[in-house]
């Protein structure tokens, strides 16, 4: 067990807080999570909802969940800043210091942020531990999910741009960082989609990448444009390898590509990451 020292009870206290693991799950809204239903219900249920938002009012259901399902981050939560659960934060905390403490140069960067919890966290494990000379880039659409690329057959079928839940504001972002004391010039916001934004992002090294693309192309222009940069010792974290066979077909394709052998390390059910050899 770790020693308790203020920097590990500020980051653990801070982990909790993101996902919101103080507190009970409040009910969900209707429209969420509703990939299962058809699509008469869907259009309804949306629509529904849109007309309920002008009045301020929301349309919510109960869900049965256990901590373990929150832990695990199988759930989209209502009120967190993450949806990815204790055990992901653990993982990325523990890459974030790995490479503070190893020396491993480069930025932190997370590619689909949603309401940058997991972004919120390498910014304050940098504060904690005094570290000024590396940056957080928080890339992602602020728009939700594009639609599947008919060229990419993977994709095809994805229905991950319908849901308007998964469209969080650059500015709603930002106000996330600032309510933790984090927003800073070490921020840094990237704002579009991943093959407008990545190619040209002022990166030179990076020590950790983490995606949360969730469709193939999106991991796929994640990985060409910053895998490179990556150095070596460095963590690649992929977010949907074990849930979206998408995401877990483009990184099968990259690795297979570029001949990388590193071993996968399991985090959770879909949590999976290596470090660069």
């Amino acid at each position: 067990m770790n020693r308790q020292t203020p920097e590990s009870l500020y980051l653990d206290l801070l982990k909790k807080t993101l996902s919101f693991a103080l507190w009970q799950e409040p009910p969900l809204p209707i429209e969420i999570g509703g990939f299962s239903r058809g699509a008469a219900m869907r259009s309804f249920t949306a629509t529904l909802s849109r007309v309920f938002r002008k009045f301020n009012l929301q349309i919510v259901r109960d869900r049965p969940m256990t901590s373990d399902d929150r832990n695990d981050g199988k759930i989209w939560p209502g009120y967190a800043h993450t949806m990815i659960g204790m055990k992901r934060l653990d993982n990325l905390q523990l890459a974030v210091e790995t490479c503070i403490k190893e020396g491993i140069e480069g930025d932190l960067i997370e590619t689909g942020v949603w309401r940058g919890g997991a972004c919120i966290l390498m910014r304050a494990i940098l504060a904690a531990h005094g570290v000024t000379d590396r940056r957080v880039f928080v890339a992602d659409s602020f728009e939700g999910l594009p639609k599947p690329d008919a060229n990419v057959a993977s994709d095809q079928g994805d229905r991950h741009h319908e849901q308007d839940f998964l469209a969080v504001s650059q500015e709603t972002v930002a106000e996330h960082f600032r309510k933790y004391g984090l927003l800073d010039e070490q921020v840094v916001f990237l704002k579009g989609w991943f093959k407008d934004t990545l190619p040209v992002a002022p990166i030179q090294k990076l020590a950790v990448m983490r995606l949360d693309g969730d469709m193939y192309a999106s991991t796929m222009d994640a990985l060409v444009s910053l895998y490179p940069k990556l150095q070596k010792g460095g963590f690649c974290i992929i977010d949907d390898f074990g849930a979206v066979r998408g995401c877990r077909e483009a990184v099968a394709d990259y690795r297979a590509q570029h001949k990388i052998e590193a071993p996968i390390h399991e985090i959770d059910w879909t949590g999976r990451y290596w470090r660069k050899e």
